[in-house]
């Protein structure tokens, strides 16, 4: 990991009551910045808070927060301010797949349409209106400072689609593109960058491991957070409106002679 200055500087993540969300938060404190961790399971939230400031004492906050409530979302941001006096940065790590999160397969693959229209309307608002809402509640106080950071959570299924995550696939696939360009162009003039950063598998949980990916292995979480770290900091200050896939070479396995997915196995 390199060394960065974030001294004076707030990151604000949600789903950092573990994974990437909590690594992200860890790592920004170690470089001498605040963070914020959200997330909605208030007592793990509360373990992963003091453990940092027991290193870093009154360096972290956690705050309690339905991503999909956009009035808890604004007090998460409001209270980041009061407490730290900015936000540098923000990020939504709080997501999934739908289809996994319910295990809908559980009795057997369902087709789209007879997979209840409830269980998308909860990915569509975690995954993409719950990144959308920490943006839009953020960058009221990025645009008085006149600087910062929005980074977004994509995903190789973003890029690939799925016929078994459909409302992850279209969420992921809309912060890819349309959402990380339309905030780059409105947040310029403000010194407001933003970028998405998609993964392919990340050692975040064992279903990863089985994943094809052109190197041979998933992503361990460091690597994806050495990522945004470098996002976030004032070395990255030329790249805005950039999604950037960090997925192992996944997305070039088709082979277009044979079609098959996930031909190469690396030796």
């Amino acid at each position: 990991m390199f060394t960065y200055d974030f001294s004076g500087k707030t990151v604000v993540a949600s789903g950092a009551g573990s994974g990437m969300g909590l690594l992200l938060c860890e790592c920004f404190v170690k470089n001498g910045g605040n963070a914020v961790l959200v997330d909605i399971n208030e007592e793990v939230l509360k373990e992963k808070v003091d453990k940092i400031n027991s290193e870093y004492p009154g360096r972290a906050i956690g705050l309690v927060c339905d991503v999909r409530n956009y009035e808890q979302v604004a007090n998460v941001c409001k209270k980041a301010v009061e407490t730290f006096g900015s936000i540098d940065v923000v990020t939504s790590m709080a997501g999934g797949a739908e289809t996994r999160i319910f295990n809908t397969w559980q009795n057997g693959y369902k087709e789209f349409c007879d997979i209840p229209i409830e269980i998308f309307d909860w990915s569509l608002d975690v995954n993409l209106k719950g990144q959308f809402y920490f943006a839009h509640a953020a960058y009221k106080y990025m645009r008085e400072q006149k600087s910062g950071v929005i980074l977004g959570i994509g995903s190789i299924t973003g890029h690939e689609g799925s016929d078994t995550a459909v409302g992850y696939a279209t969420s992921k696939s809309a912060v890819m593109n349309g959402w990380v360009k339309s905030l780059a162009f409105a947040g310029a003039k403000y010194n407001i960058r933003c970028n998405t950063i998609a993964p392919g598998p990340v050692m975040t949980r064992p279903g990863m491991a089985n994943m094809k990916t052109l190197i041979g292995r998933a992503a361990e979480p460091q690597e994806l957070v050495d990522l945004m770290l470098y996002l976030c900091s004032d070395m990255s200050a030329s790249i805005t409106g950039q999604c950037i896939l960090m997925d192992g070479g996944r997305s070039i396995m088709f082979d277009k002679y044979h079609g098959e997915f996930g031909k190469y196995d690396k030796k």
